[in-house]
C-alpha cells in the first residue's frame, strides 16, 4: 500500500487541512501518517481522528528581540530532522506533504534531504517562513488563493482550503453538544484552536449585557463558547449562572459548526473556510498580532462578499450591536447564502489529486540528496 506522510502541526489552521486530506487519501486506499511535534496538539487531534501519528522534536522559528533565532530551538529542530529522517528511511513514503508551521519543517526537510518527493499546501496569500525554506525543492504547491506572493505561477496550483466535508443536522449537532435543540438561535464563539485570551476576557460580559435573559428580539439565544483548554477554568465560573451560556474548553468542530446560526471568531484562513463550508455568518475579530495583519485582510474579503462583518479587537464594545444586527432573520439568511458561495467544498479532493499526480511519478528514496 502506497504510504503518504502529512507533515503538520502547531495550530488548527495547519492541522485540520491535513486531517481533511488524510481522510480523503485513506478513502482512496492510501496508507497515511501524520508527522508532527511530539506532544503537540496535532498528536491529540490525530488520535481523535483515528489517524496514525509519528512525533518528532520541533523547534520554533520565532525570533528573539535581537532578531536572532534561539539556538536551543534550532537544536530541537535539527534533532527533529534526524528523527524524521530515520522514520522516513524506514517507511519509504511516496510523498511527504507539508502544511506550513514550525512543526511541519522537520518532516519536509528530512524528506528533501533523502530525495523523497514533497508537496506543499499554502493556506495564505503569502508564503510562510517554513514554506519559503522548502519551496525550491518541492515538486508542487497547492494553494488556497489564486495568487500567492513569493510563489511562481508555474509551481502553484489552486486547490482551495481543505476542510472535513462532514455535516450533521442542526438537531443532531445540538443534541451531541448538550444544547437546546429547537427554538433557540445558536451563537458559536471560537478564538482559534487554542482559544483567545482577549475574546475570553471580553465576550462573556458583553453578551450577558446584550442578552440579560438569554433572549434576543428574534427569539431565545444560546451561546457555545469554545474557550481553549487553557482558559476554561477562568471562563466557566463567570457564566455558571447563565443556563443559556455553555463554555467548553474544546469542541468537536463538525458538531459546533453544524449547530451554529452565527459565529464569532478570529479570521484565520482555516476558520473562515469552515464558516463558508457550513454556511455560517461570521462576526470576525482579527488577531491584531497576525503576521503582516493578514487576518484583517482575510476578514475584509469575507465582509466584502457579504458573508460576515468585522469588529476589530480595539472596538469590542461594538460587538453586541453587531450580534443583534446579524441575528435579524433576513440579514442572517443573506449572509448564509453569501457564505455558501465561498465554500471550499472539494478542496481536499483537489489536493489529494495533486498528491496522487506527484506520487505517480515518484519512487520512494529514488534519488537521495547528500546531507
Amino acid at each position: 500500500m502506497t504510504h503518504i506522510i502529512l507533515a503538520s502541526g502547531g495550530t488548527g489552521g495547519h492541522i485540520y487541512p491535513a486531517v481533511a486530506t488524510a481522510h480523503e487519501l485513506r478513502r482512496r486506499g492510501y496508507q497515511v501518517t501524520v508527522l508532527g511535534q511530539q506532544g503537540g496538539m496535532e498528536e491529540r487531534i490525530a488520535a481523535e481522528q483515528q489517524l496514525h501519528f509519528f512525533g518528532v522534536q520541533a523547534g520554533k522559528l520565532a525570533r528573539s528581540g535581537q532578531g536572532k533565532a534561539d539556538p536551543r530551538e534550532l537544536l530541537r529542530a535539527a534533532r527533529g530532522v534526524l528523527e524524521a529522517r530515520q522514520f522516513l528511511q524506514k517507511e519509504q513514503p511516496a510523498v511527504v506533504v507539508g502544511y506550513g508551521g514550525f512543526a511541519s519543517l522537520p518532516g519536509i526537510l528530512a524528506a528533501q534531504s533523502l530525495g523523497i518527493a514533497t508537496v506543499l499546501h499554502e493556506q495564505n496569500a503569502r508564503l510562510g517562513l517554513t514554506q519559503r525554506l522548502a519551496v525550491a525543492r518541492a515538486r508542487a504547491v497547492g494553494t488556497a488563493y489564486s495568487t500567492v506572493n513569493g510563489l511562481s505561477a508555474a509551481k502553484g496550483q489552486l486547490v482551495g482550503m481543505p476542510v472535513r466535508e462532514e455535516r450533521l443536522s442542526s438537531h443532531e449537532a445540538r443534541t451531541a453538544l448538550g444544547l437546546q435543540t429547537e427554538g433557540a438561535l445558536t451563537v458559536l464563539i471560537m478564538g482559534g484552536s487554542q482559544g483567545s485570551l482577549a475574546m475570553n476576557n471580553a465576550l462573556p460580559e458583553l453578551l450577558r449585557a446584550a442578552f440579560p435573559d438569554g433572549v434576543s428580539p428574534y427569539g431565545p439565544v444560546q451561546i457555545l463558547h469554545a474557550t481553549g483548554p487553557r482558559w476554561i477554568d477562568d471562563v466557566s465560573p463567570r457564566v455558571a449562572d447563565l443556563p443559556w451560556y455553555h463554555a467548553t474548553g474544546y469542541v468537536n468542530a463538525v458538531a459546533a459548526w453544524s449547530a451554529a446560526d452565527l459565529a464569532i471568531t478570529r479570521a484565520g484562513t482555516g476558520t473562515l473556510a469552515e464558516a463558508a463550508f457550513y454556511g455560517v455568518p461570521d462576526i470576525m475579530i482579527p488577531l491584531p498580532e497576525s503576521a503582516e495583519n493578514h487576518q484583517f485582510f482575510n476578514a475584509q474579503a469575507v465582509a466584502q462578499a457579504g458573508a460576515g462583518v468585522v469588529v476589530e479587537q480595539a472596538n469590542l464594545g461594538a460587538l453586541p450591536q453587531a450580534v443583534l444586527e446579524c441575528l435579524e432573520p433576513q440579514r442572517r439568511a443573506a449572509m448564509r447564502e453569501a457564505a455558501l458561495q465561498r465554500s471550499p467544498a472539494g478542496a481536499a479532493s483537489k489536493l489529494a489529486d495533486l498528491i496522487e499526480q506527484v506520487a505517480a511519478v515518484s519512487s520512494p528514496l529514488s534519488s537521495p540528496t547528500p546531507s
